[in-house]
């Protein structure tokens, strides 16, 4: 036998249990907080903010090798490239692909080495039509490197959300200017334009099973692929050669001083 006892409280006579409720609720409510806030400049600023030195101040590419660690801890293939190799690399990611669908606004530059047909969407393909299209390829607004987040927006380069979800497999573009830290500098951009409908895309799709089995592609593209634009490589400086220092020819005197 244990020695539990129920130490429920005991009921005050006369009180429904919801009455009973209530009067706890409000007797909770009455008594003083030391986080109690009564003001705007009571509410704590400790959050993360978009203008965060760890934000403006960390050195870009580590940002973007942050967002490439993250991307492929969700099993996302990333091409690192420059402006110059980009279309090589859109048709490495789309290499074994019978067929593509882009928003009308992804620059003709990025399919430019594509040898497979590239439709454009006008708006009219409906899910049937676009499950028979192995891949989409998009642009990006804003990439997470924290998180791992692409945010894709719905204008002509993002497309609509239809085209992003339906095709088995995703390729999008980023661009190094498009990618930031954390959350709150993507809020701040998205904030632009807050009426403009938005897609965050956290690697391909997966999900698990009653028996945690990971299964994917059932809410979205199987792969992700991200082509991610990096600067060109700045060459090294010329080192400057140091002039070699004149040699000066020994007056007679000085050769009969080191002779004697």
């Amino acid at each position: 036998m244990n020695d539990w006892e129920d130490q429920r409280p005991a009921r005050t006579p006369g009180l429904s249990a919801k009455d009973e409720i209530l009067a706890r609720v409000r007797t909770a409510l009455a008594a003083p907080r030391r986080d109690q806030v009564t003001e705007a400049g009571d509410v704590p600023r400790a959050y993360q903010r978009a203008d965060d030195k760890q934000e403006i101040s960390t050195d870009p590419a580590k940002v973007r090798d942050v967002l490439v660690q993250r991307l492929e801890d969700y099993t996302a293939v990333v091409h690192r490239t420059t402006a110059a190799e980009a279309p090589t690399a859109v048709a490495t990611a789309l290499a074994d692909a019978r067929g593509v669908i882009a928003p009308p606004g992804v620059p003709e530059t990025w399919t430019g080495a594509l040898d497979l047909p590239v439709t454009r969407d006008d708006g009219t393909a409906g899910p049937r039509d676009l499950d028979a299209i192995d891949a989409v390829l998009t642009g990006c607004h804003t990439a997470i490197a924290l998180t791992g987040t692409l945010v894709l927006r719905g204008d002509e380069l993002g497309g609509r959300r239809a085209i992003s979800l339906v095709p088995d497999r995703h390729v999008v573009v980023v661009d190094a200017e498009q990618v930031v830290l954390g959350v709150p500098k993507a809020i701040e951009r998205m904030g632009t334009d807050p009426g403009t409908p938005w897609t965050m895309v956290s690697g391909p799709s997966a999900t698990s099973d009653i028996e945690l089995e990971r299964v994917e592609g059932v809410h979205g593209p199987r792969r992700l692929e991200v082509v991610l634009i990096e600067p060109e490589p700045e060459e090294p400086e010329p080192e400057e050669q140091q002039p070699e220092p004149e040699q000066k020819t020994p007056t007679p005197q000085q050769d009969q001083e080191r002779t004697a």
